[in-house]
């Protein structure tokens, strides 16, 4: 499989829903495959809050790869050897498109707290001015879970003629207040964090010491993003054979899991960029400044097929289902499948359990 990674400044002028506006700014993407010469074999992936553009495959020696790497490469469900596939790092991310820390080029300063406001339109809306600059006109289907499912929403709603196919996975039409007060969590975390100093942190220090705020909010999500039974199944009541019971930290074996992934994540991943992309996700409504949510459907012309995850506890599967319930009352039956996928694994089933739909998502590849 062909990988390569490129970044493309775009200087044109990006109103966004706030009503601020970015002068310019920058999306990194990845690619797999081969583009064909009339351009129509482009698949869209879009990423969740925590991904990047690098969607699948490895380069070099890399350890690990692509956080959808079992659903993206030759002879798998979206088939390198067939398509040209395309995942941009969103705006506000923290892996290389135009960020929190990016230079404000009217100040010449970073932007920190700064930045603009963004919504999944506006990330939605950058995506597409990256497809002109490409001179990609419609793409086969447009693909993501979490809030790359919410991107998907937002094509099929405000860029009805991209793509004939759209597949949402565990995600939503807008946020609900439980997703809301676990991103709050985090949100509370960070800002109260002496390190973070309101915004004014070394990155530096980050990079070698971690931001104990993100690293706790981390932790908030994890929670969510798994499920009871899969901590029952992973861990039990195992403590850890190097802490004594009666010592007052020592820990669980699950403790030891969550401190493991939450400290080492601010190494990697921005407090800012985190801070923005929840808000992102928070404001997160398809029919945003409509009466009715079904007024934001009405405008769907692709096939909108959702799959759920049946112990999702971060965006639970009826969910989806009023996304799928709203289609058939608008009577677009035809234009709506809906697959609820009995998992173990939680919101993350999507990224980790793809045996259990790579066939449903290969037959709607297919037009089957």
């Amino acid at each position: 499989m062909r990988i390569e990674t490129k970044t493309q400044k775009i200087d044109e002028r990006l109103q966004l829903e706030s009503g601020r506006i970015l002068e310019s700014y920058e999306l990194v993407y990845e690619t797999y495959g081969e583009l064909n010469e009339d351009k129509s074999n482009v698949i869209v992936i879009c990423h969740a809050l925590a991904g990047s553009h690098h969607a699948a495959g490895r380069y070099g020696s890399e350890a690990k790869a692509g956080w959808w790497d079992k659903f993206i490469g030759d002879g798998k469900v979206v088939d390198t050897s067939k398509y040209f596939v395309i995942c941009s790092n969103n705006l506000g991310s923290s892996f290389g498109s135009t960020n929190p820390l990016s230079i404000d080029p009217s100040t010449k300063k970073e932007y920190r707290l700064k930045f603009p406001i963004l919504t999944i339109s506006d990330i939605v809306k950058a995506q597409m001015a990256l497809y002109e600059k490409l001179g990609i006109k419609k793409a086969v289907a447009v693909i993501g879970g979490s809030m790359g499912g919410m991107q998907a929403l937002c094509y099929a709603i405000e860029f009805p003629e991209f793509t004939d196919t759209i597949i949402a996975l565990a995600t939503t039409a807008y946020t609900r207040p439980w997703a809301i007060a676990t991103n709050k969590i985090a949100i509370e975390a960070i800002r109260h964090d002496p390190v973070f100093k309101n915004g004014l942190y070394d990155k530096e220090d980050l990079e070698a010491n971690g931001l104990p705020g993100l690293a706790i909010g981390r932790m908030a999500g994890l929670i969510a993003y798994l499920s009871p039974s899969l901590f029952n199944e992973k861990f039990g009541r195992e403590y850890s054979s190097k802490d004594g019971l009666y010592e007052l930290f020592g820990r669980f074996e699950v403790e030891r899991y969550l401190e493991y992934n939450a400290y080492s994540f601010p190494k990697v991943f921005d407090p800012l960029s985190y801070l923005y992309i929840c808000k992102t996700m928070n404001i997160f409504d398809a029919g945003r400044n409509k009466d009715k949510l079904e007024d934001a459907f009405e405008k769907v012309k692709s096939n909108l097929h959702l799959i759920a995850f049946e112990d999702d506890m971060l965006f639970f599967p009826e969910e989806m289902e009023e996304i799928r319930d709203i289609m058939i009352k608008l009577g677009k039956e035809d234009q709506v499948t809906y697959k609820l996928i009995n998992s173990k694994s939680g919101h993350d089933s999507f990224l980790v359990e793809v045996d259990k739909f790579e066939e449903h998502t290969r037959n709607i590849l297919e037009g089957k």
